[in-house]
């Protein structure tokens, strides 16, 4: 069943920072290449950091000068917030990185799954464990925090599923009915920055959240197959202030109140293939 078209294309070279709409892309067995390749570690607290610990990153944008390779971690281009720029293999990257954040990190490329102390999670900010999800997920007191049952396990133990720089999975869907949605419940500026989606999808004629329903169909985009594995449960990144948008608690505030704290539902790749702008989408089953 066609229910709709790829109205647009994302891809983040490095976790957190602002990412390139592509026109078209392959999606291989672990996503896009190229998407989440590179990631900052922290060298204060330890453990791979995203904008939940240190939002500055989302000041950054990162973008590669030529296709990257299918696997691996390829060169690329990060513009700081002064507007300079810098490579990834420049040999002062990290002390850059570092005195535009105002706090020690490292650039990292991709390391294999056997390098399971470089995935392992930092020390975390809250000795409490409740108030550090409620900090990470930007929930306040009585609201409900996201059931991470649903979630690879190792993920306990481990920033991303080592291997990857994924927050779970590798593929991040998002409709535009999802954005409508929001826009007309809240006053914030709803904008797909904030929401970091590889495929932004026109899904014309609904209203609500209806990529949520999808959890556990496959769904073709071009001619890649995807499973739709869980919702994405939505952190304290979508309220930070970045590029002309500013900080916007109030986004999840609307998000917990008419979506449950989700948005928009990750995937997995079943077939690799091509997608490009306006293919159709599909549900298969």
């Amino acid at each position: 069943m066609e229910v709709g078209t790829v109205a647009e294309i994302w891809r983040y070279a490095v976790k957190s920072m602002g990412g390139e709409r592509l026109p078209a892309t392959d999606i291989g067995t672990t996503g896009l290449p190229g998407d989440r390749a590179w990631a900052v570690r922290d060298e204060v607290r330890g453990g791979i950091r995203g904008a939940k610990k240190l939002p500055g990153l989302m000041q950054f944008q990162a973008a590669y000068p030529s296709s990257p390779a299918a696997s691996g971690s390829s060169p690329a281009t990060i513009t700081l917030p002064n507007g300079s720029t810098a490579n990834t293999a420049d040999a002062d990257i990290n002390e850059r990185l570092s005195a535009a954040l105002d706090h020690a990190v490292s650039l990292w490329p991709l390391l294999p799954a056997s390098a399971q102390d470089h995935y392992r999670r930092g020390a975390p900010d809250q000795e409490d464990l409740e108030q550090e999800l409620r900090d990470m997920f930007g929930r306040q007191p009585g609201e409900p925090l996201p059931d991470l049952g649903l979630f690879p396990p190792e993920l306990l133990e481990y920033e991303s599923p080592p291997g990857t720089y994924f927050d779970a999975f590798p593929i991040l869907l998002l409709s535009t009915a999802s954005m409508e949605s929001l826009r007309d419940t809240s006053d914030a500026v709803i904008d797909v920055r904030r929401f970091r989606p590889n495929f932004l999808l026109d899904i014309p004629g609904v209203s609500g959240f209806p990529e949520q329903a999808w959890r556990g169909r496959r769904l073709k985009l071009g001619d890649a197959v995807l499973n739709v594995t869980v919702e994405c449960p939505r952190c304290v990144m979508t309220t930070h202030g970045f590029d002309d948008l500013p900080r916007d608690p109030g986004i999840m505030r609307t998000l917990v109140q008419e979506a449950g704290g989700n948005l928009g539902v990750y995937a997995t790749v079943e077939t690799p293939g091509r997608v490009t702008m306006g293919d159709s989408i599909e549900l298969l089953d």
